[in-house]
């Protein structure tokens, strides 16, 4: 991970952290293994699996031309591919699957038979929003969230909270690494899932309880470190110290438990200081605040004609990812919120009318041809991502911020590319190329999902994750800045 003074790269939560001494022994896997055989494995892990698609490409002619409809189809198209994508002993979204040149033939596809906390918190709230659309009944989700946490509670932990990554064959951690914004996001599921089936309640308060967000809880700099290092028995060096990141929401979670005090929202930066003079552009207006005697300091980035609280790397997903449970629009309106709908905007007008691309949302995601990569636009952030492909999860989550414009940047990266199957979107496409990065990610499906879920249902999903009481605890702190004042 990239690290720049105090602050640290706000990474996409499924970026794999390199372990220091090697991935932790996994001796039933190794056994399996060699039970399978090698030219066998994918074909088990395929069998593992509820659901595998048998058609690679749907024409974007075939699609609805309605928006509405259009929409749905894909809601529909894109639960599909998370239901299925499921290892059906244990209940566990696989982390990702690679459909090599757009072919479902399962010998020459590769199955990443891992996952992570973000998946499987990112995976109850998507049960509600299925439920939501329809899509099952609450018996079966009821059924699939019950199997899930039965495998938590199976699962290894350190101080209560889940290590970044499971073999999900055999439950065995893949990772040394405890991830502060992972843990984050799974608590988050969990209080979705506790919102959701109350018959859970009781077991996933146990799971959120577990873990006290102060073992992250950096006392000095009053930020919360990147996380735990297994193998070296040490928290990170880094922080997140940027609050306009995917890891906001568990700076508010962490609050909301009472695990940390309120003064670390404030702690973090809105802009950085002059003094550092690495960052994209010099802060505006860096002038103090104070809010109920917790001192912030403000600060704005400039753009053209817009001004803007930065994020790291400028991509869609650190804008939008907490949107996704929070209505930051309604409930933070002069600042989360507005600030989130500039950011959408910047990012659309740089794509279409700088970069001539005639699609638009950059972030995290795979790249055709390549690795998976950081993308964003640039001047968004205080380091900033270099532009790059378009992934149709950025142009998704855009529906919390610009319904119309998203929904037709939707249809045209289907009408344009080879980028649709029988489980949705994949995961990139480069506009300058028309390459296509055949891979579905669970989480960039996921974000899609719910995105397109909660703008169907007329935000069923907000409503629920904030009437949780770890939420309602919070909401006066979002509510009281403005970010532009």
């Amino acid at each position: 991970m990239l690290t720049v003074g105090l602050l640290a790269l706000a990474t996409h939560p499924a970026v794999v952290v390199a372990d220091h001494m090697g991935p932790p022994p996994r001796p039933i896997k190794d056994n399996w293994q060699l039970e399978v055989g090698g030219k066998d494995l994918q074909a088990r892990l395929k069998e593992r699996l509820v659901g595998w698609p048998t058609t690679a490409l749907v024409k974007g002619s075939e699609l609805p031309k309605d928006g509405q409809a259009f929409l749905q189809r894909v809601a529909a198209d894109t639960w599909r591919g998370l239901a299925a994508l499921t290892d059906k002993e244990n209940g566990l979204p696989l982390d990702t699957v690679n459909f090599s040149d757009a072919s479902v033939d399962p010998s020459r596809s590769l199955v990443g038979d891992y996952t992570s906390p973000t998946n499987i918190g990112m995976r109850f709230v998507s049960l509600g929003a299925a439920m939501d659309l329809k899509l099952i009944d609450r018996r079966q989700a009821l059924a699939a969230a019950e199997k899930i946490v039965s495998t938590l509670e199976r699962l290894e932990r350190h101080e209560g909270f889940f290590y970044n990554y499971y073999d999900t064959t055999t439950l065995e951690r893949s990772s040394h690494f405890v991830s502060f914004v992972d843990s984050a996001w799974l608590t988050a599921g969990l209080m979705a899932a506790r919102q959701t089936f109350p018959e859970l309640a009781q077991r996933c308060s146990q799971l959120i309880d577990q873990g006290n967000y102060r073992f992250f809880y950096d006392e000095n700099l009053r930020h919360m470190r990147q996380g735990y290092e297994a193998d070296h028995k040490h928290l990170t060096d880094q922080h997140y110290g940027v609050m306009f990141t995917e890891a906001r929401l568990g700076s508010l979670l962490a609050i909301g438990k009472g695990d940390v005090p309120a003064e670390h929202w404030f702690a973090m930066h809105r802009t950085l200081p002059e003094d550092h003079t690495w960052q994209a552009q010099t802060p505006i207006g860096r002038h103090p605040k104070n809010f109920d005697g917790l001192e912030t300091r403000g600060g704005r980035y400039r753009y053209k004609d817009w001004e803007f609280v930065p994020s790291w790397g400028g991509s869609m997903f650190e804008a939008l990812m907490p949107r996704l449970v929070v209505d930051e629009g309604k409930l933070a309106p002069n600042s989360l919120g507005r600030n989130g709908a500039i950011h959408t905007e910047i990012q659309r007008r740089y794509a279409l009318e700088e970069l001539k691309y005639p699609v638009w949302g950059m972030s995290p995601s795979a790249t055709p041809g390549g690795p998976y990569h950081e993308y964003g636009a640039k001047m968004l952030g205080v380091s900033g991502y270099q532009p790059g492909v378009v992934t149709p999860h950025a142009a998704a989550l855009a529906l919390l911020t610009e319904p119309k414009q998203a929904t037709a940047n939707l249809m045209e990266l289907a009408r344009r590319y080879p980028v649709y199957g029988e489980y949705g979107f994949y995961d990139a496409v480069d506009p300058n190329t028309g390459k296509v990065a055949y891979q579905q990610l669970t989480l960039d499906q996921s974000m899609m999902f719910l995105a397109i879920a909660n703008h169907l249902s007329g935000g069923k999903v907000h409503k629920r994750f904030t009437s949780d009481p770890i939420m309602q605890k919070v909401l006066p702190l979002i509510r009281k800045e403005n970010f532009f004042d």
